[in-house]
């Protein structure tokens, strides 16, 4: 771990994330190393029990708990939401009937994905959110096209609430946080108070600042309400990478459900190669890797399994500019230790009038970006939230315009820092013209001039 501890203190540095925990699970051993402070207002040392933000990792404990309820015969995927949820509403009539489970597990709903809202801190929060999205207009139709959703967890969360008699929170809980000894593995808020816990930071042009409020609402945890350790996480790896049997030989799962979880569903633009159950499955240097990220107010996750290898690989941060550095972290291991290095995209070359094809605005919940064409295409993003400490709102450090170079036709990499080796994708409509382009696993729609 000594080179990679080295390379997690200079990224740490040059990118001012404060805290960190990098976990190593490699033959037969599970290795962890923790760096810096929890908040830089209030600061004590990093260690292997430091509580962070998963965020969206959560979503694969989510799809755990839903395959237990598949084995026992209270759930089906391609059963019908509406079969255990009959109010279940969206704008779009059709798709609220035909919506699955599994529409809800891999991404393929069609409907707004990126859908938060306070709904209070009762056990009907998860409830409450699902009946808000009758207002939910359909993007894309059932099925038709992946883009990352959110709200197809908390739907999920609900039918789990429905089938069990309990809070979303208690079936994860009972049935993955305590028979795999994740003991220090919470959702709720109150949980976390008498332990040392990571708080978020955004990076701003005087340094980071703490990020307030706490991260996410009750009624998204089953998208990203996890707070754990790395301690846990590998627990919880290494549960995923064995044959449904926790270290204790408790049975939690069939060694077929697990392979069903890690297997593709449905391909998944440009994000990954495909979706499984929950997992974002990609191949590196030919080998299939099993993984998923998550993102929350001012931290950032991220957990990669080789099954073949019987390796995992986690990093914890409490920074917004985490990603980057658990990138250059988690490449730099899988190369180390297995010897897995993605190569570098070969790249098309293309013609100038070409390019104006693509250029344009393209708008997502959560972001717009324009594409020009001038040498080549170049994306900036034109819109970012604030993120606001009591009267005070952090401007994160802003991000330059990237350029963006054809791996194939209509299917971009970026090129420059911040997003280096991110992937896009443009995608066309019934009559051959672009109307979205998917990038950070969202579609955005193309805006007429």
């Amino acid at each position: 771990m000594t080179r990679l501890s080295a390379l997690v203190r200079d990224s740490m540095a040059r990118l001012q994330v404060p805290g960190a925990a990098l976990g190593v699970w490699h033959r037969n051993q599970a290795s962890t190393a923790a760096f810096g402070i929890t908040n830089a207002d209030h600061p004590l040392p990093v260690d292997e029990t430091t509580l962070f933000h998963a965020g969206s990792i959560s979503k694969t404990f989510a799809a755990t708990a839903v395959m237990q309820l598949v084995e026992q015969g209270k759930l089906a995927l391609e059963e019908r939401v509406r079969t255990y949820l009959p109010e279940f509403r969206l704008q779009d009539e059709d798709a609220a009937e035909r919506a699955t489970l599994l529409n809800c597990l891999n991404h393929t709903g069609g409907w707004v994905g990126d859908y938060f809202r306070d709904t209070g801190k009762g056990d009907d929060a998860i409830e409450r959110i699902v009946a808000k999205m009758a207002r939910s207009p359909q993007l894309t139709p059932l099925g038709a096209t992946w883009s990352y959703n959110n709200a197809g967890f908390y739907v999920a969360g609900r039918v789990m609430e429905i089938v069990t008699g309990q809070p979303f929170e208690t079936v994860v809980r009972d049935t993955v946080f305590r028979p795999l000894g994740m003991n220090r593995t919470y959702f709720h808020n109150d949980d976390l108070i008498t332990y040392r816990v990571a708080s978020g930071h955004i990076v701003t042009e005087d340094g980071p600042k703490v990020a307030r409020p706490w991260a996410t609402f009750r009624s998204t945890s089953p998208a990203g309400g996890v707070v754990t350790c790395m301690a846990d996480l590998l627990r919880y790896a290494r549960f995923h990478l064995g044959d449904g049997r926790a270290e204790d030989g408790t049975r939690i799962l069939a060694a077929a459900s697990l392979a069903a979880m890690q297997s593709p569903t449905t391909e998944a633009g440009c994000f990954a190669d495909a979706t499984g159950i929950a997992w974002q499955l990609r191949d590196i240097a030919g080998v299939r890797t099993v993984q998923h990220g998550g993102s929350t107010n001012g931290q950032q996750a991220s957990l990669i399994l080789v099954p073949s290898h019987d390796f995992a690989v986690g990093v914890l941060t409490n920074a917004d500019r985490g990603r980057q550095l658990h990138r250059a972290v988690t490449a730099a291991t899988l190369d180390q230790l297995l010897g897995l290095r993605e190569p570098p995209p070969a790249l098309l070359t293309c013609e100038e009038g070409s390019l104006s094809e693509y250029a344009g605005k393209y708008s997502a919940v959560l972001s717009d970006l324009e594409i020009t064409a001038n040498g080549g295409l170049v994306l900036e993003e034109l819109r970012s939230a604030d993120r606001a400490v009591g009267d005070q709102a952090l401007r994160p450090l802003p991000v330059p315009p990237v350029r963006l170079g054809f791996t194939a036709p209509g299917r971009v990499v970026a090129l420059d820092f911040p997003y280096e080796g991110d992937r896009g994708e443009f995608l066309r409509g019934p009559g051959g013209d672009i109307e979205w382009f998917r990038w950070g696993g969202r579609i955005a729609r193309r805006q007429t001039p």
